[in-house]
């Protein structure tokens, strides 16, 4: 549920609205086991909010007794109070934006809290989700050093919880951040250091007892997001909530694909659409056994475990991942470069293959088309 800054009351009802109207019948034989708040700044919302979404899912579906909850938080909407207020109304795992431990990168960044009102934040909340709250960081940013970026680290290990996600800078068109880059006001690190950056972090947690189980998420004493795990399995989800994106199988509709599904992105427009109709899907794509096919690959390889070959035969009962990759010539030099393997655990990248996904995927996308054309597609 991706909850902006808005209205507070017509907010409590749009989301529960657009949750019982997912499809045309109930999901009442469905289990969740993952409701995910996010959206940037759903801290925002009121617990009651979170509460009566909460209370929705549970009376559309079976939520499961354990089901992860979790909550993105913004340091200058989570204080204590309001983050006892989330743990009463069901979240039971937090996400917080600290993104980084400067102020002066924190102003460029455009955020609104300082390193202290996030130190704050994730102090109260490790005291109200032991073990369960987790911080996102943001390197590369314009001016910033391998050192600089190390120092910050080091600081938050030295403080954080058990779950740590590290995500690159990404310059959004229209920010005043994106125009100074692109004026040449402000220069943005070189790809070489970029890679230097997140090389030092992997090394830096690692060595503070983090198993880098994602290419952007690191986790210590078991403290792994079932939310994610879920996504990067290929497992259907639900989006609700402006821009909110979702991979499921309609109920009572008579489709045997699973849909891609869009909500509409502007939130007063998601709004008014849910309060109209029940519902604020903009798009709605059927994805045939390839689609799929490709996104359990995308995401699957993002893990450090892969892809299991009987996970993958759950989506491609005609075509394994040895017929798919055990013959081809490319993915064998990837293998005799040390950045892929593929024997009888299945498929996934190695230590360094992780670093470097991005770059070995066209090459697997391909060969699964060419597969896929070959051996399962009618002639």
């Amino acid at each position: 549920a991706h909850l902006p800054r808005t209205r507070a009351a017509p907010w409590q009802g749009a989301p529960c609205s657009g949750a019982r109207r997912v499809s045309p019948q109930p999901l009442g034989g469905w289990w969740v086991h993952s409701v995910f708040f996010g959206g940037g700044t759903p801290s925002l919302a009121s617990p009651l909010t979170i509460a009566a979404v909460l209370e929705t899912v549970s009376q559309c579906a079976r939520l499961a007794a354990d089901a992860e909850v979790t909550l993105e938080a913004n340091p200058t909407s989570a204080g204590a109070s309001r983050l006892a207020g989330f743990r009463a109304a069901g979240v039971n795992r937090l996400s917080i934006g600290i993104q980084s431990v400067d102020d002066a990168e924190l102003q460029l960044l455009g955020r609104d809290h300082t390193a202290d009102e996030a130190l704050r934040t994730l102090e109260e909340a490790k005291k109200l989700f032991p073990g369960r709250t987790s911080i996102d960081l943001i390197f590369g940013l314009p001016g910033q050093s391998v050192a600089s970026w190390a120092r910050g680290l080091e600081r938050l290990l030295q403080l954080c919880d058990d779950h740590v996600s590290l995500y690159q800078l990404t310059l959004e068109r229209g920010t005043s951040l994106f125009k100074l880059v692109q004026q040449g006001a402000l220069p943005t690190p070189e790809q070489d250091m970029l890679a230097e950056m997140y090389e030092v972090a992997r090394r830096m947690l690692q060595d503070a007892g983090f198993r880098q189980y994602e290419v952007s998420n690191f986790a210590r004493n078991g403290a792994l997001s079932t939310h994610n795990l879920s996504y990067w399995q290929g497992s259907q989800y639900i989006g609700i909530g402006p821009g909110a994106h979702g991979r499921f199988v309609p109920r009572g509709s008579g489709a045997s694909l699973r849909e891609a599904r869009i909500q509409t992105l502007e939130p007063d427009n998601w709004m008014k659409e849910v309060l109209a109709w029940g519902h604020g899907t903009r798009k709605r794509v059927a994805q045939n056994p390839l689609d799929v096919l490709e996104e359990i690959l995308a995401l699957g390889l993002r893990t450090d475990v892969g892809i299991a070959h009987q996970h993958w035969l759950q989506f491609a009962p005609s075509l394994s991942l040895w017929d798919a990759f055990g013959a081809s010539e490319e993915v064998k030099e990837l293998e005799d470069q040390g950045l892929l393997l593929l024997d009888h655990r299945g498929l996934r990248c190695s230590w360094r293959g992780l670093a470097v996904l991005d770059s070995l995927l066209p090459t697997l996308l391909n060969q699964l088309q060419q597969t896929w054309a070959d051996r399962v597609s009618p002639t």
